[in-house]
């Protein structure tokens, strides 16, 4: 086996406990390998501006894959560099304007992925109220995004590159999610796109042949790093294909059962510090 050098890390349910924090443990292995010589990146499904930067500051983490692998950005003395996206692969425009037209007749909550920045249209702020998430995430989702009353004319007028689009449901009466299995079906159906769950049954779509594992692979060839030599740690189903892609794949104990069917190996859930423990388990018994 060869030893890691490449360690590609999911956010949410991953590296963050059930309070959307980075623990001291998973802080310190993190240092650990970056005193080792060991890259460290963020895999995620959120938009570059919505990495948590304070919280990263001093770690040397360098790259983050965001947007579900759509695009890649190198973070420059963990400060918020908006021109330092060095690989971008967004959806074609008018396969989002479509899928717009469809969308905008839901009711439920929308985030649009525009540069690194998340924007929602108007409409969804409703739906978001009612979203059936923990609190730290639907703060997150409905204070962090730019609010735009036309969301297709916004994108169509200014040829904007829509790197990723997440869809989130609120329950009805009988507590099913209102209008999701319907949107999947839809979704689904679209060789252009690829659609995936990233948690708390949202549905996330991606240009098609976009992922987390595409991003990785593409990241590890610009650094000279063998695939082989890398892992990823995940919980979600947007998390499948970098732990298929990566040397190691790792699942966290909190994470879909889909997830720790494909995995190598599953280590403690993220109120256990169990990035940590992966980390110490499986990196540092290979390098040494």
């Amino acid at each position: 086996m060869k030893p890691i050098r490449l360690i590609a890390l999911d956010l949410d349910g991953t590296l963050f406990n059930p309070d959307s924090r980075i623990s001291e443990g998973n802080l310190a292995a993190i240092k650990r390998m970056k005193e080792q010589g060991v890259h460290v990146v963020i895999a995620s499904g959120r938009p570059f501006t919505g990495l948590p930067f304070q919280q990263l500051q001093g770690t040397g983490i360098e790259y983050a894959i965001t947007t579900n692998g759509s695009s890649i950005y190198e973070l420059e003395s963990d400060k918020c560099i908006h021109d330092k996206c060095i690989f971008e692969d967004p959806l074609e425009e008018e396969t989002a304007l479509t899928i717009l037209d469809y969308l905008l007749t839901k009711d439920i909550h929308m985030d649009v992925f525009i540069g690194g920045v998340g924007y929602s249209p108007l409409q969804c702020i409703s739906a978001g109220a009612k979203l059936a998430v923990p609190p730290s995430i639907k703060e997150y989702i409905t204070k962090t995004r730019i609010r735009i009353g036309d969301i297709r004319e916004f994108i169509k007028s200014n040829h904007l590159r829509v790197q990723k689009m997440t869809l989130n449901f609120y329950p009805e009466e009988n507590g099913v999610l209102k209008h999701r299995e319907e949107i999947r079906t839809y979704l689904e159906s679209n060789p252009k796109i690829d659609c995936v769950s990233g948690g708390f049954n949202n549905l996330e779509f991606t240009r098609s042949g976009v992922s987390k594992g595409s991003a990785l692979l593409h990241l590890a060839r610009q650094l000279g790093i063998d695939p082989k030599a890398t892992m990823a740690i995940g919980d979600s189903e947007n998390d499948l294909s970098m732990i298929e892609a990566a040397g190691i794949g790792v699942a966290m104990g909190n994470a879909q059962e889909i997830v720790k069917a494909h995995a190598d190996d599953i280590t403690g859930t993220n109120a256990e510090d169990g990035v940590a423990s992966a980390i110490e388990r499986l990196v540092v018994s290979v390098q040494y």
